[in-house]
């Protein structure tokens, strides 16, 4: 996405120093492959709340998503019942839109039923890269897709488990976050942090 050269320190462009919480996020999180299944659950309901959304509005409310969602534990979200609904539709620390909070319920239910036939959900969601990060060598944003045939396979199984929200964009946007995809331009210093932490791939 481009450096950022306002600094010393080069970073993908979309990171400015005008949001602390986006700068912070780019420098410990985007990028860094994770294979903690509650963790990678956690993430895909953000992202899917983040759908027409920008990405510094769900990491400004993510607090408020780990307080409402029971920090996000499964068990406890898919027993959510009218009550726990009408309790999320208004609350003012979430995004609150019936379709996005149902989602959130529908996947932790989707999550748990994979994990009950003995399914780890990191082993689910990685096999659609090999197990490794794609690396990419980009030079600037515009070069970035929206989707790929990778994001697509894994909407594809994901929406036939009874995952929502879980477009070929938006599920593209959860890899690049969770490092099955190395997106951070080639002139950004997390370029090469991420590729010591994958066990690469290269595209």
């Amino acid at each position: 996405m481009g450096s950022n050269n306002t600094t010393e320190i080069a970073r993908c462009v979309w990171a400015t120093e005008n949001e602390p919480l986006l700068v912070a996020y780019h420098d410990a999180e985007w990028g860094t492959p994770e294979h903690d299944d509650a963790k990678l659950l956690a993430k895909l309901i953000l992202d899917g709340a983040q759908a027409g959304l920008s990405w510094i509005t769900i990491l400004k409310k993510r607090e408020g998503y780990q307080k409402a969602f029971h920090n996000f534990d499964a068990e406890k979200i898919a027993r959510y019942g009218k009550r726990d609904f009408e309790r999320l539709m208004n609350d003012a620390g979430i995004v609150r839109n019936k379709l996005k909070i149902k989602a959130a319920i529908a996947n932790a239910k989707a999550y748990l039923a994979l994990r009950e036939r003995g399914q780890s959900f990191d082993e689910f969601l990685w096999k659609f890269v090999d197990g490794k990060t794609i690396v990419n060598q980009w030079k600037t944003t515009k070069q970035l897709p929206a989707a790929t045939k990778e994001s697509e396979a894994m909407s594809k199984a994901l929406k036939a488990e009874g995952f929502r929200f879980v477009g070929p964009t938006i599920v593209y946007a959860f890899m690049q976050a969770v490092g099955m995809v190395n997106d951070h331009t080639v002139d950004c210093f997390r370029y090469e942090e991420c590729l010591e932490h994958s066990n690469v791939h290269s595209k």
